[in-house]
């Protein structure tokens, strides 16, 4: 039998300092090469736009990449000029980002992890707003199967675009290994930042989809709270660990003039190892964005035992299950009353929500993903 040749659009994995999509990506890469890598019925061509990162899968039998060029409107004129020359040696295009080439003679699936920019358009530039419009409108309309990471997501797709929901299939994401570390190299990240011993922390890019200015001011209506009663005998302090993105200014700003700036800090862009550290020693994490596909911050607190505070809409809850505190992402008083919610929980109800932690986090593994999406592929090709 002759094997089943697919070419997959690398780029969005092939990148430095990944966030978001990026990490959807390359994780999903990595484990299926993992799961194919016995399997002589599957060659797998990786198309990039420039070499491979080291971390990317190597090459062997079965499993090669080809630099195409050139990188400008590489999706528009690189891609589908390769997919023409080649439309006869391959069976399926696989994207695990929103884009496909406008023409192909090739059957393929795409994805689309949400749909912020239709909801929130004014969260997004110009030019990233159009192109994410028009292209993700294209894409999904010729695609023969969709991907995406939420059942929530999975709706406003079929309704946006009028697709039936059998031909969307939820890939959930899941979370990379967690890098062990000594208590001496974890106290030496946290003095490297400067932080306190109890903190809230919000990972991610600063920007206005994540609902920033709000959560600033749940915090100030906390910490009021807790400086007149007193009841917390640890101050509590506001972290962001993520490097600013589009529109960040007014989040930036927004600290600046808060009369409780001396106990937010921001950190920046922080390594991996740094990332699980803060998120350990974290009262609790906060992911209240208005729009999220998934929300990987809210999974990763449960990987570690820390409490999530998160949106009572969208894919969160999904995320969460009942191992976490859902609030109103639209009322800044609602955000806060979680805060307190979580930082006067008494240390059996913790142990409660750690357990159930526990149990959620077990359901999003990155080998059910590649799983998924390998009989997603079987699907289409018709392979019984």
């Amino acid at each position: 039998m002759a094997p089943h040749r697919i070419a997959i659009d690398g780029n969005e994995a092939n990148v430095q300092n990944r966030v978001g999509s990026n990490i959807f990506a390359f994780e999903l890469l990595l484990e299926l090469e993992k799961q194919l890598a016995h399997n002589p019925n599957w060659e797998i061509t990786v198309l990039l736009t420039m070499h491979p990162l080291a971390d990317l899968p190597a090459e062997r039998p079965g499993w090669k990449y080809v630099i195409l060029r050139p990188k400008q409107l590489w999706t528009q004129w690189a891609l589908p000029k390769y997919l023409f020359a080649n439309k006869d040696s391959l069976d399926l295009f696989f994207t695990p980002g929103h884009y496909a080439p406008r023409l192909s003679p090739v059957p393929y699936i795409s994805a689309v992890l949400d749909l912020a920019f239709l909801s929130h358009p004014t969260l997004f530039t110009l030019r990233d707003r159009l192109q994410l419009t028009y292209w993700t409108k294209y894409s999904v309309k010729r695609a023969q199967k969709i991907i995406t990471i939420s059942e929530a997501s999975k709706q406003e797709i079929a309704e946006k675009y009028g697709i039936a929901p059998k031909n969307i299939v939820v890939c959930y994401p899941a979370i990379g290994k967690v890098e062990k570390i000594s208590a001496q190299q974890a106290q030496q990240i946290l003095n490297k930042y400067s932080l306190p011993e109890s903190f809230f922390i919000s990972l991610g890019t600063l920007q206005p989809r994540k609902n920033l200015i709000r959560l600033i001011e749940a915090f100030e209506s906390f910490s009021r709270k807790q400086q007149g009663l007193a009841k917390i005998s640890k101050q509590q302090h506001l972290v962001f660990a993520g490097k600013e993105g589009w529109l960040a200014q007014p989040i930036l700003d927004r600290i600046a003039e808060s009369p409780f700036k001396e106990n937010i800090h921001l950190t920046g862009f922080i390594s991996e190892q740094e990332k699980w550290v803060l998120l350990r020693a974290a009262t609790a994490s906060i992911s209240i964005g208005l729009k999220e596909g998934f929300g990987i911050p809210a999974l990763e607190a449960l990987e570690v035992g820390t409490i999530p505070v998160v949106s009572n809409t969208t894919s969160l809850p999904e995320v969460v299950g009942q191992a976490g505190i859902l609030v109103d992402p639209t009322n800044s008083l609602a955000i806060a009353d979680g805060l307190w919610q979580v930082a006067t929980l008494k240390a059996r109800d913790r142990a409660v929500l750690r357990k159930k932690g526990r149990e959620q986090k077990a359901k999003f593994t990155w080998s059910k993903t590649a799983a998924t999406v390998l009989d997603l592929w079987q699907a289409v090709l018709d392979i019984s």
